[in-house]
């Protein structure tokens, strides 16, 4: 079976020209960042995390993997994306949820993150894809996870297609929902 990340992967490299701009909202240890960075042969990545340890991981991640120099690394909250990032965006990517291997406490907030998510499909070019991961295995995980399906349900049919991903017999396993702009 594909994972969820697998998946959002491939929204990815079918959607977004190498010579894009895209967003890794949720930098974290900078998986996302990295893939983003490869995949923008000619292109640009702007990456955000709220916690000074997650960009300064990333930062080191990017070095040790042979990152291309085709990356921003921003320490503030993903919804503030419009004060960074100027122009339209050809995809983003987010993975909701907490830094891996630290303080669980600190999670990604539906506040935020819807803010963040709206803002993103303004910003997305015509044929743009934005991916957010959702991991509701937690209390702030399962109300970010439903605010975000309604969210991406509620969206102009006329302007976007919503996608949603999900293993149906496990219910509190992660699962993925796609926005695309149409063209």
């Amino acid at each position: 079976m594909t994972s969820i990340l697998d998946v959002a992967k491939q929204f990815i490299t079918q959607l977004v020209p190498r010579d894009g701009v895209a967003v890794d909202f949720t930098m974290g240890n900078g998986h996302d960042t990295f893939f983003l960075s490869q995949w923008l042969e000619e292109g640009h990545v702007y990456a955000f995390d709220i916690q000074e340890e997650a960009v300064k991981s990333t930062r080191k991640h990017l070095k040790e993997w042979g990152a291309r120099e085709n990356y921003t690394l921003i320490h503030a909250c993903h919804s503030r994306v419009k004060e960074f990032v100027t122009g339209p965006i050809d995809g983003g990517m987010f993975n909701l949820g907490y830094l891996p291997h630290s303080d669980k406490a600190v999670t990604t907030r539906h506040e935020t993150s819807l803010s963040a998510i709206q803002t993103a499909t303004e910003m997305l070019k015509p044929g743009g894809v934005l991916v957010v991961a959702v991991y509701p295995g937690h209390g702030e995980g399962a109300l970010e996870g439903e605010l975000v399906q309604r969210l991406a349900a509620g969206l102009d049919s006329r302007r976007f297609d919503s996608f949603f991903y999900r293993l149906l017999n496990q219910p509190s396993a992660p699962f993925l929902v796609a926005i695309q702009r149409k063209k």
